[in-house]
């Protein structure tokens, strides 16, 4: 076993959550300007898989608003034969159209001739209900048929939004497999499932609102364009002034909405990653009397979204009155004008009631464009957020071709590994280690002294700076390969891990024992079972391996949790493992049992204990004494005791006191206190 002879270096800043307290997990990422059209353009490219549902959407939008759009023109010619009808009844029947006009303009009533000379009536017929009748019920059908298509049409582009959020989570929850574990690190949790969760919601929510009311919209403003120029040009150019209103309006709204949305849903982003480790921590909460601080750092979050959301709302909102105005001055020019071409003879008044309604349609596509803008930023946001963590940097490509090892390879080796959080922080540097073939190396150390950050390069969560570490077979390690040049799903494959923070899934007892081998017979789970002990409290449970666990576990306690890891391990038959030997949060017989339990399980495997009692690790083959990443001493029990260094002064201090700094200081090198080590 070669030594170390590295420096050692200060260890990393500690992290904690934004409480001060609870699971590191870093602030909520700084949020960029919302870049907006580059983001809506890769949205809009999520919808290219679903190009020929798109056409269909089209098509059945064209035809749904084309007969739509006949329908005020028909409307139109009923009111002309309404109109027409009651005129008629003004004057004798055996007239002649002709006769009136002449008997107007004879009196001097030119306007009233004009007007009469556009109309088709015959005085005295009165209104023709079966023109009118037949005149309905093609209005009638023409709606019916609009609606339907307009039904179908919803329908498949319901089809094709859902498509698109189901795609974004599957490549985000791809996403978070590729990820490197430093990036995990970085993002608070609740921060992660409010980009996973809401805003994968939020984007499928935005596209099912605008993207039909957009097609719709604009067919619906190139169709009543083209029937206000046939009805009337002059009427159609004054209701195209509203078009650079509304673009203006809705420019200048964007603009500013578009930074407010983004900061809402980071604050939102925020305040999940809050309520999430409060809610984790709620009983620390209790016990040390933080309630009142929880609160208050809940309510200032809690206004920060009220702030964001209410600013980015009220923005947004100024659009739809603003288009409702510039409708209603629309409506004003368009009557005064449409009732002197009335009365000019050069519209008839079905004519000018039809184009009425089409301005009214004209109006309010526009207006909805304009409504949907913040619907649109809201979702482009939302986009940005999960494009963002899309493109984060992924962990380091696997090798190619990967080399591999046999199944029972347990040795061990780094050779001159230096690793690193950060540029500016090492944290090991220059380790070298060996664990031979079926050994127990035991880690000790105060917090931060890197003993989890090795387990974590050994499984690859996180991967060296330089140096490497091989695994093999032989004792000299002559046929051992670089863990970096295996797979990483090779390489965990052969290592199990039994950690403090126990983590079952959802699901029966008998699933998450088997869950690292899920081919495994009943004969071979009961065995694993039976010997980390788990049949000893599990047949007093109702439904004995079938009891389904409820969330996180609860119904089983902490020692019990561990155990089911150990059995999980057991079955999965790794030839390396990694054990966190801490117990102190359950009772001294499940203690002892847990104790029992992973001393069988390290039986013919090598073994990385990180240990927080050393009295669990004497007849370990090497005890590793690390401090700030270096390891300061290494050797066996009996080895490390006669050299009376740091691993002494541990064995010397108060039972189960915590390991720290001080403890492992020379008293040499250290100021005399009473009662110090002598």
């Amino acid at each position: 076993m070669s030594g170390h002879q590295a420096a050692a270096q200060p260890a990393p800043a500690p992290r904690s959550g934004p409480m001060g307290r609870g699971p590191a997990g870093g602030g909520a990422p700084t949020a960029k300007a919302l870049n907006f059209f580059p983001s809506a353009k890769r949205l809009l490219g999520t919808l290219r898989q679903d190009m020929s549902r798109i056409v269909w959407v089209i098509i059945l939008g064209v035809i749904s608003v084309g007969l739509t759009v006949i329908g005020p023109k028909l409307l139109g010619e009923g009111t002309n034969v309404v109109f027409a009808g009651f005129i008629s009844l003004r004057f004798p029947a055996g007239t002649s159209k002709a006769d009136v006009v002449n008997q107007l303009v004879a009196n001097g009533q030119t306007t009233q001739a004009d007007m009469l000379r556009s109309m088709d009536f015959v005085p005295g017929a009165g209104i023709d209900f079966t023109q009118l009748g037949m005149i309905l019920a093609v209005v009638l059908a023409v709606y019916l048929f609009g609606s339907a298509f307009r039904l179908v049409q919803a329908r498949i582009l319901n089809v094709v939004v859902q498509r698109v959020a189901h795609r974004l989570r599957v490549q985000v929850e791809d996403k978070l497999h590729r990820l490197p574990l430093r990036y995990f690190d970085r993002v608070q949790r609740g921060e992660l499932l409010s980009r996973v969760t809401n805003d994968v919601d939020n984007i499928g929510q935005s596209l099912q609102q605008t993207l039909s009311q957009v097609i719709t919209s604009l067919l619906t403003v190139i169709g009543v364009l083209l029937m206000m120029f046939l009805i009337s040009p002059t009427l159609a150019f004054i209701a195209l002034v509203t078009i650079p209103l509304t673009i203006l309006i809705t420019v200048l709204v964007a603009r500013r909405s578009q930074r407010m949305f983004a900061e809402q849903w980071k604050q939102t982003g925020i305040l999940n990653a809050r309520v999430e480790e409060t809610y984790s921590g709620h009983a620390i909460v209790k016990v040390f009397g933080h309630q009142q601080e929880v609160e208050q750092a809940f309510r200032e979050e809690n206004a920060k979204v009220y702030r964001a959301s209410f600013g980015a709302q009220f923005v947004s909102g100024i659009i739809m009155p603003s288009m409702t105005f510039i409708g209603n001055l629309v409506y004003v020019a368009i009557a005064v004008v449409g009732g002197l071409r009335v009365a000019s003879g050069q519209l008839s008044i079905g004519d000018v009631q039809a184009f009425t309604q089409y301005a009214r349609q004209f109006t309010q596509p526009l207006s909805q464009l304009g409504s949907m803008a913040n619907l649109l930023q809201s979702g482009v946001a939302s986009a940005e957020r999960v494009f963002e963590l899309l493109d984060e940097e992924e962990q380091s490509p696997e090798a190619d071709p990967a080399d591999t090892v046999p199944e029972r390879a347990s040795h061990l080796e780094f050779t001159d590994v230096s690793f690193r959080y950060d540029a500016d922080t090492p944290l090991i540097d220059g380790l070298n280690l060996t664990a031979s073939p079926g050994s127990t190396v035991a880690i000790v150390g105060p917090t931060g002294a890197g003993k989890t950050t090795l387990v974590n390069l050994i499984m690859r969560f996180y991967d060296i700076d330089s140096g490497s570490i091989s695994l093999g077979c032989a004792e000299d390690g002559s046929d051992a390969v670089e863990t970096r040049s295996m797979t990483r799903h090779d390489l965990r494959a052969r290592t199990g891990m039994v950690l403090q923070d126990t983590w079952l899934f959802a699901g029966t007892i008998r699933e998450n024992i088997m869950y690292g081998r899920p081919d495994a017979s009943e004969e071979d789970m009961v065995q694993a079972a039976s010997a980390a002990y788990v049949d000893r409290f599990v047949h007093a449970l109702p439904d004995g391996y079938e009891t389904v666990l409820d969330d996180e576990a609860t119904n089983l306690s902490v020692g019990e949790r561990q155990l089911v890891t150990i059995a999980r391990a057991f079955l999965a038959d790794p030839r390396l493992l990694i054990l966190d030997e801490a117990t102190s949060s359950v009772d001294t017989r499940t203690e002892l049992l847990i104790q029992r339990a992973m001393l069988k399980l390290r039986e013919d495997r090598t073994a990385f204990v990180i240990a927080h009692r050393l009295s669990t690790i004497r007849d370990a083959d090497l005890i590793l004494v690390m401090k700030d990443g270096a390891i300061v001493e290494q050797g066996n029990h009996h080895e490390l005791l006669a050299a009376r260094g740091a691993y002494w002064r541990l064995t010397n201090a108060e039972v189960d006191a915590p390991m720290d700094d001080e403890t492992l200081e020379d008293p040499a090198d250290a100021a005399t206190t009473p009662g110090g080590p002598e």
